[in-house]
């Protein structure tokens, strides 16, 4: 009986060691899967912080172009159909600029032609003469001459404009005039752009050429006008910029109707710092910039610097077609709108695999390297001048399937790696873009990317980097006017200069009560049409 007894007490005693052992050994399983999990999170999180450390090194010391490196000339192509390596050289030299004469030098080896003569047509000749000293003109006679020519320039120079108005009376003075008539005749003053202002047209239009075309702010204009010879302040500008601005405003609301009834525009928003009322320092607000594509429109909008969706929803309200724009998501209000069709931009989806290049090379590669094909069938319809339709069945026939391709490669390689990563972000971007992406096999017209709108907003990034801020929201508002009406004049290839004097001088004429004038007929696309028929080109 003692002996079963303790034999009980030794397997109890056993099974509650096996039981201890069982919970000693399940709490270390879970520990070691803490760990484990601690320690993928760590790994994750040292790779995302080497990423940033790689961007961050290449921001500081890294070159800045995206470019990515020419395939392999041994690579076959994707297409048999889009151009080999020989036909690409054949494009990049057409692409590369003017064709060099084939000369030879006696050595062999090519010629440069000389385009001093092309540089100078068109400018101004002085004719210096030079004759020589103490010529017996009885023993001499002059058998012809040697022409030098150089560029030289003469500083910009201010005059005064004083128009002078005759008055006439009648010569008795006891006689009456006839009925209608005035015993003093003088001609009307003609209007002036801005009411009571010292300033000609040609003197605003230099002030906002200076200002947003040059990128010179106020003060250096100032030390550029007192080298000429008159002293102004930088209050006297800003007196007459307000003026001139609110004289130009009927041509903006009539280039943003136009655009707004454009069938294909390219959207994108740029930062503007305005000073805050009552804060007293600057805060960073925001410029929308929407560009009609085919009819070469632009446009900047500013609404006390909101970047929210529905700021360019109210802006876009009765837009209907094809608007392409970034990943931003204030675009999404017009996900499922009747009439707008939404096309993403290949060069920001590019962007994103391209800053995931140091983090892992082979995957960004291949990215950038499949991009590169799609753009590569594109740089082939633009050689081979394709018409709209053309390079639509183009895009069907081979772009189609490296987009396809494409969208798998991301659903198979997203999860493969951290969504923290670059390359995760990357593909987080691109993925739910892809559908905005494929619309553009829709029409020929459309762009793959909105680099477009990008090249119209750079003059303002320049600006912006010389006058630093703009003094309150109307100030930025004005911006936006100026802005809107240069970056036309840039897209209608219109010399700004030319264009902003005629029309700060027509202005008034064509904002007089009953004047019966189309404002339309000022905007730089007009207006260069009608110059043309002004002066037309002798054949």
């Amino acid at each position: 009986m003692i002996r079963q007894d303790t034999m009980e007490q030794i397997i109890r005693s056993q099974q509650e060691q096996i039981a201890g052992l069982l919970e000693t050994n399940r709490s270390l399983v879970e520990s070691n899967g803490k760990l484990l999990e601690q320690t993928d999170a760590l790994q994750r999180k040292i790779q995302e912080l080497l990423s940033q450390i790689a961007w961050l090194n290449r921001q500081l010391f890294g070159r800045r172009s995206e470019k990515l490196a020419a395939l392999d000339p041994n690579q076959l192509s994707l297409f048999d159909s889009v151009p080999a390596t020989g036909q690409n050289e054949d494009i990049r030299e057409e692409d590369s600029g003017v064709a060099v004469p084939s000369q030879t030098k006696p050595d062999g080896k090519k010629k440069e032609s000389r385009r001093n003569r092309e540089l100078l047509e068109g400018l101004p000749v002085v004719e210096v003469v030079i004759e020589p000293d103490r010529v017996d003109l009885d023993r001499y006679r002059r058998i012809g001459e040697e022409r030098t020519r150089t560029l030289e320039f003469e500083p910009g120079r201010l005059y005064v404009k004083e128009t002078v108005r005759p008055k006439y009376g009648l010569k008795d003075n006891l006689s009456l005039p006839k009925e209608g008539e005035s015993g003093v005749i003088i001609a009307p003053l003609p209007p002036s752009p801005v009411y009571k202002c010292l300033a000609g047209s040609t003197m605003l239009a230099e002030m906002l050429l200076q200002k947003y075309e040059y990128h010179v702010p106020f003060y250096r204009q100032v030390k550029e006008f007192r080298h000429l010879g008159i002293r102004l302040s930088e209050s006297t500008l800003s007196g007459w910029f307000k003026p001139v601005c609110e004289l130009l405003r009927p041509l903006y609301d009539e280039l943003v109707r136009l655009v707004v009834g454009c069938g294909y525009v390219q959207a994108d928003e740029t930062t503007i710092r305005v000073i805050s009322k009552g804060k007293g320092k600057a805060d960073k607000e925001y410029l929308w910039m929407v560009r009609a594509v085919m009819e070469k429109l632009v446009i900047f909008h500013y609404d006390d610097g909101s970047r929210s969706g529905q700021t360019i929803r109210k802006l876009l309200k009765d837009f209907k077609g094809y608007l392409q724009s970034d990943g931003y998501s204030a675009y999404n209000v017009f996900e499922g709108t009747e009439g707008v069709c939404l096309i993403a931009c290949l060069a920001h989806i590019r962007r994103h695999f391209e800053m995931a290049l140091e983090e892992n090379r082979s995957l960004a590669e291949h990215a950038l390297k499949t991009i590169q094909e799609i753009y590569r069938i594109e740089h082939f319809a633009d050689s081979r001048e394709y018409t709209t339709e053309e390079r639509r069945e183009l895009r069907l026939c081979q772009s189609v399937l490296l987009l396809d391709s494409f969208e798998k490669w991301m659903e198979g390689t997203y999860v493969k790696v951290p969504p923290k990563s670059r390359m995760g972000q990357a593909i987080s971007y691109a993925y739910p873009l892809w559908p905005r992406m494929k619309a553009c096999l829709k029409d020929g017209n459309i762009k793959i990317d909105n680099n477009l709108a990008e090249n119209a907003i750079r003059p303002l990034t320049l600006s912006r980097k010389n006058f630093l801020f703009c003094g309150n929201h109307e100030a930025a508002e004005n911006t936006a006017v100026i802005c809107s009406l240069l970056a036309t004049c840039k897209a209608q290839e219109v010399n700004p200069r030319e264009w902003l004097n005629d029309v700060i001088a027509r202005l008034p004429y064509y904002q007089e009560k009953d004047s019966g004038k189309d404002i339309r007929e000022l905007l730089p696309d007009v207006w260069k049409l009608k110059k043309s028929n002004e002066n037309p080109i002798e054949i």
